[in-house]
């Protein structure tokens, strides 16, 4: 069996990369995802387990100590991290794996698993992003001027991607993402063992 490949979905916050893995697992079958954790409360609707494994400080300091992130970091003061025995049970299992990761976890997820999968999700404009932050009424004005800002500096960095997706319309976001999932699951080196397996050379 082949091991399952890395997807990590970045962007800043308000672009949509979550919505749009989401709307990925709804139209596909067969991905897996891989819930990080973090030392922040939950926001709004969120679901532990199922959005994040929220954990205090003391948790997750721990399990720094212990080794069992094969990325974390600290973002606007939290912690964030994914954990290993989540992400390789999967790989080793077949399952490709979605990651929705910041510029730090993405770029630390590739100096360890150099074939994975970087995309990039970026808004139409910074106008068009401050107002999709205000008008999801989460955060303060203090907040959204650190996010705006924050963006703006992971935008200039974008070029370590490998893809970069423009999110203007969400179904047409959504369509090159799994364009994208298709076409490198016929990557040779993907493919290459399974046709050597068939026709036995």
């Amino acid at each position: 069996m082949n091991k399952g490949q890395i997807y990590v979905f970045s962007g800043p916050s308000g672009a949509g990369k979550s919505t749009l893995v989401h709307r990925l697992r709804q139209r596909l079958n067969g991905l897996g995802y891989s819930v990080s954790h973090t030392s922040r409360a939950p926001r709004g609707v969120e679901v532990d387990g199922v959005d994040y494994h929220f954990v205090d400080r003391d948790t997750f300091s721990r399990m720094i100590e212990n080794g069992s992130f094969v990325e974390w970091a600290t973002v606007y003061g939290d912690f964030y991290g994914t954990s290993i025995s989540g992400l390789l049970g999967q790989i080793e299992d077949g399952i490709d794996v979605l990651l929705d990761l910041d510029y730090q976890g993405a770029s630390n997820i590739k100096a360890h698993f150099k074939d994975s999968v970087l995309i990039y999700i970026l808004p139409p404009s910074l106008e068009i992003l401050e107002k999709r932050l205000r008008e999801r009424a989460t955060d303060d004005d203090n907040i959204i001027d650190r996010r705006l800002k924050q963006a703006l500096d992971e935008i200039r960095k974008c070029s370590i991607y490998d893809y970069l997706i423009i999110n203007d319309d969400l179904e047409e976001a959504v369509e090159k993402a799994i364009t994208i999932i298709r076409a490198d699951s016929c990557r040779i080196s993907r493919i290459l063992p399974r046709v050597k397996e068939i026709f036995r050379f």
